[in-house]
């Protein structure tokens, strides 16, 4: 993984001059009781990666640097400046034995399960194997190659799919001169469905099967923060979907606006709380229980009644309600966002705000209120820790399609969003494509971000482009069943195979 030190981004390192027991009181530095646990430690649980960057380059002026200094570690006592790494999870590997399969009447060397029968006809599978095998350099170079893909802006528009990127998926998933799957993954800021939920969607909106196993969303990563806290509160998305997407990821403690409205309504003035959402709601006695860190999973639907509930708890002391710290900022919570976006595009003729937007809020909110700068960790792009984890999921899915596991040493992101998919992508030394789908809708490139691998107009070229790239401009998009792949002449040539 490439590394970055502080003076690569302009990032400030501010230290922590004391550190916080549960209790809320302070702790000199160097307290030997102010470690907290780090899960991981032992190569079991989370990776922690460093907070590399703004989100949201062109914002920058507006937010608070976090540092990246190799000390975060000892600086574990606050709170706050623990929030200076992204624990990441580490990817669940399956042996891929265990799901080899063979067709239906054979045994493992492919002879017939029962003496006598007739040996297996060639299916499109042999016939690709066989092809591979001729052209082994060719191979070679597919297998040492993959895409990851936005998703909104990409291959889809909200629920409708942009042609292209069916026909580029086809393409990667087999229908090429070799029949061949080349691995790809989908590294999206989208958030606020579990991801099965949303892999099955795509996978009827696309037209193409997407696995769970090659879907990152911004809040997946965040799964790992499960082994740090207890009880925290989960905001964004529609009704108490993000919730369900909490207890899948192993949270033992969840709480959401709702159950905290449906405990004061006092506390959200202007907010109007119907009966269903009042019976979905688990409220308790929010002021004897301490909440542990604000998880922003998805974009806010109501930034009134969030903003109001985030303020509370971060003015808080040590996150219980009802109460105002006499320091904000050494009492205060952590808090996390899944992404920083400041737009993303929709079905809508021009894009809409997204998460970015709704932290700067926060952050210009808090600073009014508190007089110091809000300390917040991001996931998502372009962030370094979510490219980190594409890297774990990459080279699980290689292992599956190839049995290889590797990374890929050429790498493609095709994206939409110059100041996420393509700044996170040259940051971290993969080839970016900007295409012209989603939120650029500029000159030959970005100005502040540009693809270093070039810019297209759909998801289609540039998958094409990067193929003969790397495999010959010669390179055929589509599988020709009728080859011989021993004499690998024209249909006329064409012979059965047994």
């Amino acid at each position: 993984m490439p590394t970055y030190e502080d003076s690569d981004f302009g990032v400030d390192t501010p230290l922590s001059p004391t550190s916080v027991k549960p209790n809320g009181q302070s702790l000199p530095q160097g307290s030997p009781s102010q470690n907290l646990p780090i899960p991981g430690d032992d190569g079991e649980g989370p990776i922690e990666v460093p907070a590399t960057r703004n989100s949201v380059s062109e914002a920058a002026k507006y937010m608070h640097n976090l540092s990246v200094s190799p000390s975060m570690k000892e600086r574990r006592g606050s709170r706050n400046s623990f929030g200076a790494s992204l624990p990441i999870p580490r990817s669940k590997r399956q042996s891929r034995l265990s799901s080899v399969h063979y067709p239906e009447g054979t045994t493992a060397d492919g002879r017939p399960a029962r003496p006598g029968m007739p040996p297996i006809q060639p299916t499109r599978e042999l016939l690709a194997s066989q092809i591979q095998d001729v052209e082994s350099d060719k191979v070679k170079k597919a297998k040492n190659m993959a895409f990851a893909f936005d998703i909104d802006g990409v291959l889809v528009h909200g629920d409708r799919l942009i042609p292209e990127g069916k026909r580029a998926l086809e393409i990667l998933n087999g229908d090429n001169e070799l029949g061949i799957k080349i691995p790809h993954i989908f590294l999206t800021n989208g958030s606020g469905k579990p991801e099965k939920a949303r892999c099955e969607q795509l996978s009827k909106i696309l037209h193409n099967p997407v696995s769970t196993e090659q879907f990152i969303q911004s809040h997946t990563p965040m799964s790992a923060l499960a082994e740090y806290y207890n009880t925290v509160l989960v905001v964004g998305g529609e009704g108490f979907k993000c919730r369900e997407v909490a207890e899948l990821y192993g949270f033992k403690d969840i709480v959401v606006p709702n159950d905290i409205v449906a405990w004061d309504e006092t506390i959200a003035p202007y907010r109007h709380f119907s009966p269903w959402e009042r019976a979905s709601a688990k409220p308790r006695d929010f002021s004897k229980c301490n909440i542990e860190a604000i998880l922003v999973f998805s974009d806010s639907r109501d930034y009134a009644t969030d903003m109001q509930i985030i303020m509370d708890l971060l003015r808080s002391e040590n996150g219980r309600l009802g109460t105002i710290a006499k320091d904000p900022v050494t009492s205060r919570i952590p808090i996390y966002f899944s992404q920083g976006d400041m737009l993303c595009p929709t079905e809508h003729w021009t894009p809409r705000m997204s998460q970015g937007t709704f932290r700067i809020g926060l952050e210009a909110m808090y600073k009014a209120l508190t007089g110091a700068d809000l300390e917040r960790v991001v996931y998502g792009k372009p962030e370094a820790a979510t490219y980190k984890y594409a890297d774990e999921i990459m080279t699980s899915w290689m292992e599956q399609l190839h049995g290889e596991e590797k990374l890929p040493e050429n790498i493609y992101m095709v994206g939409d969003n110059p100041a996420s998919d393509i700044v996170g992508g040259n940051m971290y030394g993969w080839n970016t494509c900007l295409v012209r789908t989603g939120v650029f809708q500029g000159g030959e490139n970005d100005e502040q971000n540009p693809a270093n691998f070039g810019v297209f107009p759909n998801v289609l070229e540039a998958v094409q482009t990067a193929l003969k790239k790397q495999l010959g401009s010669d390179f055929k998009m589509h599988f020709d069943e009728t080859i011989n792949p021993v004499l690998h002449g024209e249909k006329h040539d064409a012979a059965a195979i047994i």
